[in-house]
């Protein structure tokens, strides 16, 4: 076991993913010191955040041994995040009771390139069960805890792989995307999320989840990390059915790249008619104002969207994809899923799914792709559109509480999501930056939407707002 220096941590807690992999390759630090490091503050922080509800330390351990020190993130520690994702020997439960003895036994195609970019796998990140929630309270792992201030949702459903990288036990971590679950963590935890493009990533050995509305990437605190991880982990794979465009050069050498002058809109104005908060809206218009002084073009733009009614629309497709879902987990537990197996939200998912009929279904995905188009069409004249990432701060735990039986009821909770979700359905990439802080210093993202298959444009135009409004050095209460 290596050892941990004072030094180590320090160097650790300060830099990016990049950072800690190039002194691997530069031979100033070795894998395994990296995994001790990571170890030594998943012990300190987890405590008091539960981030980390699978320790796989030995075979971290195991892993560093033998990690490729000339690849992309040379021995950088890492989570995966408790959701889809399979990497052979890890649990894989989907913080569900249901699959809580599961345990991987095949790699994903994600998770292939993972471990080829150099990722070194320390453990899970907490996630409400099956990912159906905009906070992380699951019944199986308990409560994750945001490290900028108590009581307080640090977002979901990749909440835990968000206060992991907050408060710095990781540089970066797995995080999955079906209505805003890479985004909203990364705005109630002032780090980096990007949804990419539909396609971007392989979902293989699967075909496809919600008809291309669920994505997986990453949480990371710099856009350079971000551009990195995509680098290593996007590419469709021969039959896979979204293929966007892929653009010359690598994302981050192109992230690095000052953009042209940019046609931007923006809005402050939620399409489903519910209130914005004050600071929610200053934090845009400071954005706003921010490109403006770097010289691009910005004017005011309103999604004409029917935001409710394309709401229940999507909720009612995702029910029945997940009745589909839990129909093949029948095959992998050996016996039916029980309202006892379940939290009372999921199985009320799971009888509307099977409730709906075929007729039903394939009308809703048509609505689903119109929508799409119509979303992609209204934004077409620009280059990037800016909206709030949430509505308003950060709610208290309880919120958003999965022992709702009633689905309706439930999911119009999610109406502060209501410029996240649309983009799920459009396919376009958007990621949240952590542009604004509340009075009370909690972090507010913004969010920043590209055109389809343009992530490229929109990392670069990330680079430039992290350069002129930066949030690097900013650390929650509850960090290294």
């Amino acid at each position: 076991m290596a050892a941990v220096t004072d030094s180590l941590l320090k160097t650790y807690a300060e830099s990016d993913a990049l950072d800690l992999a190039a002194l691997v390759k530069r031979g100033d630090v070795t894998p395994p010191e990296l995994v001790e490091a990571a170890v030594t503050l998943v012990e300190r922080l987890n405590p008091a955040l539960n981030a980390v509800i699978h320790r796989l330390y030995d075979m971290a351990r195991a892993q560093a041994q033998t990690v490729d020190t000339s690849a992309l993130f040379a021995g950088v520690p890492f989570l995966l995040k408790e959701l889809a994702s399979s990497w052979t020997g890890a649990p894989n439960t989907n913080s569900s009771f249901y699959l809580r003895d599961v345990v991987a036994d095949f790699d994903t195609e994600v998770v292939r390139r993972m471990k080829a970019a150099g990722l070194v796998l320390v453990g899970k990140s907490n996630a409400p069960e099956n990912g159906w929630s905009i906070t992380t309270e699951p019944k199986l792992y308990g409560v994750t805890k945001n490290p900028w201030k108590e009581g307080i949702t640090p977002g979901g459903s990749s909440g835990g792989a968000a206060a992991a990288v907050a408060s710095r036990m990781v540089p970066i971590a797995e995080a999955s995307d079906g209505a805003g679950s890479i985004r909203i963590p990364a705005s109630c935890c002032g780090i980096v999320g990007l949804k990419p493009s539909r396609g971007r990533v392989s979902l293989a050995p699967f075909g496809d989840y919600w008809y291309g509305g669920a994505y997986f990437l990453c949480c990371s605190r710099t856009v350079r990390d971000t551009a990195a991880y995509l680098d290593a982990v996007a590419g469709a794979l021969p039959g896979d059915p979204y293929t966007p465009p892929v653009p010359d050069g690598s994302w981050l050498d192109l992230s690095a790249r000052a953009p042209k002058k940019l046609r931007i809109g923006f809005s402050v104005t939620p399409p489903n008619g519910t209130a914005i908060d004050p600071e929610v809206k200053a934090a845009v218009l400071a954005t706003v104002a921010a490109l403006e002084r770097l010289g691009h073009h910005v004017e005011e733009h309103d999604m004409p969207l029917d935001a409710d009614a394309v709401w229940k629309t999507y909720t009612n497709m995702t029910c029945v994809q997940t009745a589909a879902t839990f129909d093949y987990l029948e095959t992998v537990i050996g016996r039916p899923v029980t309202p006892n197996d379940v939290e009372a939200v999921t199985f009320a998912i799971i009888e509307r799914g099977r409730s709906t009929s075929g007729t039903r279904h394939i009308s809703d995905v048509e609505q689903l792709r119109q929508v799409g188009r119509d979303i992609v069409g209204d934004l077409g004249a620009y280059d990037l559109f800016i909206t709030p990432t949430l509505t308003q701060l950060p709610r208290p735990f309880g919120y958003y509480d999965m022992s709702e039986t009633d689905i309706d009821r439930y999911n119009a909770k999610w109406a502060d999501s209501v410029f996240a979700f649309p983009f799920n359905i459009s396919g376009q990439p958007a990621i949240s930056l952590p542009l604004g802080w509340s009075e009370g210093g909690v972090p507010i993202g913004v969010q920043l939407v590209g055109r389809y298959g343009d992530e490229a444009t929109v990392l670069a135009a990330s680079a430039q707002l992290e350069q002129e409004m930066p949030w690097r050095d900013r650390r929650p209460p509850v960090s290294a």
